[in-house]
C-alpha cells in the first residue's frame, strides 16, 4: 500500500516515456508500474508527469543597492516557483558590505526558514578575496554543502579581476565545486556607457545597445580560459547568442569541462522591446539584454542541438512602478539607473514547452532534462533530485499539454507588479505539483499546505553528462 498513487499519466523518465502508476511511500518514489494501490489516488490520464523543475538561476530577497529592494522574498518566490511547475530552487547569497561569507550565508538561510514552498539549496556569490574569504569562509561552505558559486565580470562593486578570478577557481579546485561566470566585459561596457550618455542616449533600449554580443563572446572566452588554467568546471549562465555559444563549442572541443545555460528571455524577448514607448522598456532591462531575432534562433539551435545543459530563469524582480524597483530615482535620466533584471521564476516552464515541445523542437525527455535532470546532476542534487525513478524524493509535476491561455500577470504569484510576457500565449501548463509526494499547488494555485521546503545539502556536481 502506497501513500500516494499518481494513476495513468504519461511519466516521463530520463530515457523514456511511458504510460504508468506512480506509487509514492514517505516521499519518496517507490514503485513505478500498472495497477498500484494507494491511499490516495490522483487520477492523470490525459496528463504529462515531469520531475519537478529545478530553477538553478533565482535571485530572492538580494542586496540591490542604497534604496532598492526585490520584489520577491521566499514566501512569494517560492509560491510562484510550484505554481509554475518547480519543486526546488538555487538562490545566491550576496554579502552586504563589510559582511563575511559566512555570516552572510547565516543571515540569508534565516531568511528562507519556514516560508520557503519548495526545497532549495543556495549558491555563494564571491565578490571579495581576501585571506578570510578565500582562507576560510569559502572552503567551509563549500565543505558544508554549498558547493557552487558565482563570480562575476561585470557590476563595479562585483566584477573580480582575471588573478582574482584564478585565486577562487583555485579554492574551487581543491574542493571539487561548481564555479558559475557571468561573462560580461566591465570595461568594454564602461566604455560604451560613457560614450552613449555623452551623446544624450539615455532611454532603455540604449542599456541593450552598451552591451553588445561582442562585450559577452570576449568575456565568454576569457572565462573559459582561465578555468581551463584553474582545472576547474565552469557554467556559463544566461547566454544570449551565438557567438557565446561557439566559444563554447570550441573550447568543449579541446576537452574544456564548460557548461551552457539559457534562459526564456533570450528564446522569445529582443532588444525592440527595450525601445517601448515611454519608460516601458524599462520592464525589459536586464544582463545580458535581449538580442535580435537572429540570435533567437541561434539559441533555439543550441537547445536542438544539445548545447546548452540547462535553462533556468534568472529571475531577478523588480516592482516597476515603484521608486524602490524600475522607477528607481535617476532612472528616467539614464539607463544604467534602471535596476537590473526581470520576473520570470513562473513562466520559465510554460514558456519552453508551449515553444519546444509543443512546436516540435524538443522532446519530453529533452524538456526534463534542460530544466531539471541536469540542475540536479550539475549542483549536486541528484542522489535526490531532477528525475522520476525509484528512490528519488516525488517531486512531481503534471502537465496538461492541451490547457491554451495566456500569460497575465493578473495569475501570477511574484512579488512583481508586471510580467513581461503579459499576453504572451502558452499551450501547455502544470496543473498539479508535488514536493515529496505532497500536493502544493493544484489548478494554478497552491493548495494552502505550510511552507514545508528544506535546505539542500548538496554534493560536488557530476559533470559526466
Amino acid at each position: 500500500m502506497h501513500d500516494l498513487v499518481i494513476r495513468g499519466a504519461r511519466v516521463v523518465t530520463g530515457t523514456d516515456v511511458a504510460q504508468m502508476d506512480i506509487g509514492i511511500l514517505d516521499g519518496r518514489i517507490a514503485t513505478l508500474g500498472e495497477g498500484l494501490v494507494g491511499a490516495e489516488v490522483v487520477e492523470a490520464a490525459g496528463l504529462i508527469a515531469m520531475p519537478g523543475g529545478i530553477d538553478s538561476h533565482v535571485h530572492i530577497s538580494q542586496p540591490s543597492g542604497p534604496g532598492i529592494e526585490m520584489a520577491d522574498d521566499f514566501a512569494s518566490a517560492s509560491a510562484a516557483a510550484a505554481c509554475g511547475g518547480n519543486t526546488t530552487i538555487l538562490p545566491f547569497c550576496l554579502p552586504e558590505e563589510g559582511q563575511s561569507l559566512r555570516a552572510a550565508m547565516a543571515v540569508y538561510l534565516a531568511k528562507a526558514e519556514g516560508q520557503c514552498h519548495v526545497d532549495f539549496g543556495v549558491h555563494l556569490i564571491v565578490h571579495r578575496t581576501d585571506a578570510q574569504t578565500l582562507g576560510q569562509d569559502l572552503p567551509a561552505l563549500l565543505e558544508a554543502g554549498h558547493t557552487s558559486f558565482k563570480v562575476f565580470m561585470t557590476y563595479k562593486g562585483l566584477a573580480l579581476s582575471d588573478r582574482q578570478i584564478l585565486d577562487v577557481m583555485a579554492v574551487a579546485e581543491r574542493h571539487g565545486a561548481m564555479v558559475m561566470v557571468h561573462a560580461e566585459n566591465e570595461d568594454a561596457i564602461e566604455f560604451l556607457r560613457d560614450r552613449a550618455e555623452s551623446s544624450g542616449q539615455i532611454a532603455p533600449l540604449y542599456h541593450a545597445n552598451t552591451r553588445p554580443v561582442a562585450v559577452e563572446r570576449e568575456a565568454v572566452h576569457r572565462a573559459i580560459t582561465l578555468a581551463e588554467i584553474a582545472r576547474v568546471p565552469l557554467t556559463i549562465v544566461h547566454v544570449s547568442n551565438g557567438e557565446a555559444l561557439d566559444e563554447i563549442r570550441r573550447a568543449r572541443a579541446r576537452g574544456a569541462q564548460v557548461f551552457a545555460e539559457t534562459c526564456p528571455q533570450y528564446l522569445t524577448l529582443t532588444a525592440a522591446d527595450l525601445d517601448r514607448s515611454g519608460f516601458e522598456g524599462a520592464k525589459y532591462v536586464c544582463s545580458p539584454p535581449p538580442r535580435d531575432e537572429a540570435e533567437q534562433r541561434a539559441c533555439w539551435a543550441g537547445i536542438e542541438r544539445g548545447d546548452f545543459e540547462l535553462y533556468s530563469s534568472d529571475h531577478c524582480p523588480f516592482r516597476f512602478a515603484d521608486p524602490a524597483g524600475k522607477d528607481a530615482p535617476g532612472a528616467r535620466a539614464s539607463f544604467r539607473n534602471i535596476p537590473n533584471g526581470i520576473p520570470g521564476i513562473e513562466t520559465r516552464l510554460p514558456i519552453l514547452f508551449s515553444e519546444g515541445v509543443g512546436k516540435g523542437r524538443i522532446s519530453l525527455q529533452r524538456f526534463a532534462q534542460i530544466t531539471a535532470t541536469n540542475h540536479a546532476r550539475l549542483y549536486g542534487l541528484a542522489a535526490r533530485k531532477g528525475s522520476i525513478r525509484v528512490g528519488a524524493d516525488a517531486d512531481i509535476v503534471l502537465w496538461d499539454p492541451n490547457l491554451c491561455r495566456p500569460i497575465r500577470q493578473a495569475d501570477l504569484h511574484h512579488g512583481a507588479d508586471y510580467t513581461p510576457w503579459e499576453g504572451f500565449e502558452v499551450t501547455g501548463w502544470p496543473v498539479a505539483t508535488f514536493l515529496r509526494g505532497h500536493a502544493i499547488m493544484r489548478d494554478g494555485e497552491l493548495t494552502g499546505r505550510a511552507p514545508a521546503g528544506r535546505l539542500q545539502q548538496r554534493a560536488t556536481p557530476d559533470t559526466l553528462l
